[in-house]
C-alpha cells in the first residue's frame, strides 16, 4: 500500500505517521511506502517504521506539484495541509490559496490521472464550518454558515470533496475536527491555540495568557482522538455516507472557564495560578464567532468514531502522551 500525507510536517501529520509506523498496516494491508509532504517544515521520520518513507517539500498551490506528489498513485491520501484559522483570517489571500486552490489542485491532479485511479481521500475539515446562532445542541443537519475565512475555506473544500466523489474521480470522506486540545509543542497561528496554551504551558510551569473571556465555549478532542478519527475514516466503506461525505466528529463541549476548572481538578491551584488574563480583541472576535455549543454527532458515533467524554480526560491524555505521566509545573 502507498500512502500520501499532505501537511506531513505538522502536528497531526507527524502523529499519524508515527501511529502508522506502530501498526505497519492500514485497512489490514501492509504499508509499503508513505510520502510525507509539507511546504515549510521537513517532516521527521519515525525510526521504528518498517516501510519506506519519502520526504518532500511541496507547495500544492504551485503548478505541477500535486501531479508529482501522486505520480506513484497512492492508495490512500490524508489531506491535512492547511493554513490555520488565525493566519487565514489575517492573510485573506494566503488562506484561499492554500485551503481552496491547493485542495482543488490535489483533486484535479487525481481526476486528470484517470486510467482507473480512484484513491481514498481523507480530508480534514473543521468545526469552524459552522456559525451561529445555535440551538442548545447542534445536530447533523445543521446548516454550514461559517463566520471566519478559515471556516468558509474548509466548507468550500467539503463541497469539492463531495462533488469529486459524486463524479467518481476519488473516494472521499471529510472529517470535521473539533478544536484539537491539548496541542503539544509551541503555539501556532491558530486562534484556537489559546484553548491549548492555557493548559499546556501551566502544566510545565510556564505562565500562559488567557486572551478571551472565560464564558467563551468550544468543542474539543485530543490529538490522540484526532489520529483515531483519521485512521477510522480511512477504513470506512464510503457507500454508507451517501452524498453527504463529511461528518462532524465527536467531542467534548467546554467553556474556557470549565477548561480552567478541569485543569484545577487534574493539576491543582498552583498550576492554574500561572494563567494570566490579558484580553486580545482580535482573538476574542474570532472565538466569539465560534462559541460552539455541544454537537450531537450521531452519524459519526453510529459509524464507530469515539473520543474522550470529559475535558479532564483530555488533559490526562496530554499528561500521559506528552509529559510521560508527570506534571512538571508541580515540581518547580
Amino acid at each position: 500500500m502507498q500512502i500520501l500525507i499532505t501537511g506531513g510536517g505538522g502536528m497531526l501529520g507527524q502523529k499519524l505517521v508515527n501511529e502508522l509506523a506502530r501498526t505497519s498496516n492500514l485497512l489490514d494491508v501492509k504499508i509499503d511506502e508513505i510520502t510525507l509532504a509539507d511546504v515549510i517544515v521537513e517532516p521527521k521520520v519515525p525510526s521504528s517504521a518498517e516501510f519506506k518513507i519519502v520526504l518532500k517539500i511541496a507547495d500544492l498551490t504551485q503548478d505541477g506539484v500535486a501531479e508529482e506528489l501522486i505520480s506513484n498513485r497512492p492508495d490512500v491520501i490524508f489531506h491535512l495541509a492547511a493554513v490555520v484559522s488565525g493566519e487565514a483570517e489575517s492573510n485573506f489571500e494566503k488562506g484561499y490559496q492554500v485551503n481552496v486552490v491547493g485542495t482543488r489542485n490535489l483533486f484535479e491532479a487525481i481526476r486528470k490521472t484517470g486510467n482507473g485511479y480512484y484513491p481514498k481521500v481523507v480530508f480534514t475539515s473543521s468545526v469552524a464550518v459552522y456559525g451561529g446562532p445555535y440551538p442548545e445542541v447542534v445536530d447533523d443537519d445543521f446548516n454550514l454558515q461559517p463566520k471566519t475565512s478559515y471556516g468558509a475555506q474548509k466548507a468550500i473544500g467539503e463541497l469539492l470533496l463531495n462533488d469529486y466523489s459524486r463524479r467518481g474521480f476519488l473516494d472521499g470522506i471529510g472529517i470535521r475536527l473539533p478544536t484539537i486540545c491539548v496541542r503539544p509543542g509551541l503555539p501556532n497561528k491558530a486562534a484556537s491555540g489559546l484553548f491549548s496554551n492555557i493548559i499546556r504551558e501551566p502544566l510545565i510551569g510556564i505562565e500562559a495568557v488567557l486572551p478571551a473571556g472565560k464564558e467563551f465555549t468550544n468543542f474539543f478532542a485530543s490529538p490522540k482522538s484526532a489520529i483515531g478519527f483519521l485512521m477510522h475514516a480511512a477504513s470506512i466503506k464510503t457507500a454508507v455516507l451517501g452524498d453527504q461525505r463529511c461528518l462532524m466528529m465527536p467531542g467534548v463541549a467546554a467553556s474556557l472557564g470549565e477548561e480552567i476548572e478541569a485543569l484545577r481538578r487534574v493539576a491543582g491551584d498552583k498550576v492554574v495560578g500561572l494563567i494570566k488574563e490579558e484580553r486580545d480583541p482580535f482573538v476574542e472576535k474570532i472565538v466569539a464567532d465560534w462559541n460552539f455549543p455541544p454537537f450531537e454527532t450521531a452519524r459519526a458515533k453510529a459509524l464507530g468514531f469515539t473520543c474522550e467524554s470529559t475535558f479532564d480526560e483530555i488533559i490526562q491524555v496530554h499528561i500521559y502522551d506528552e509529559l510521560d505521566g508527570r506534571i512538571p509545573g508541580l515540581e518547580k
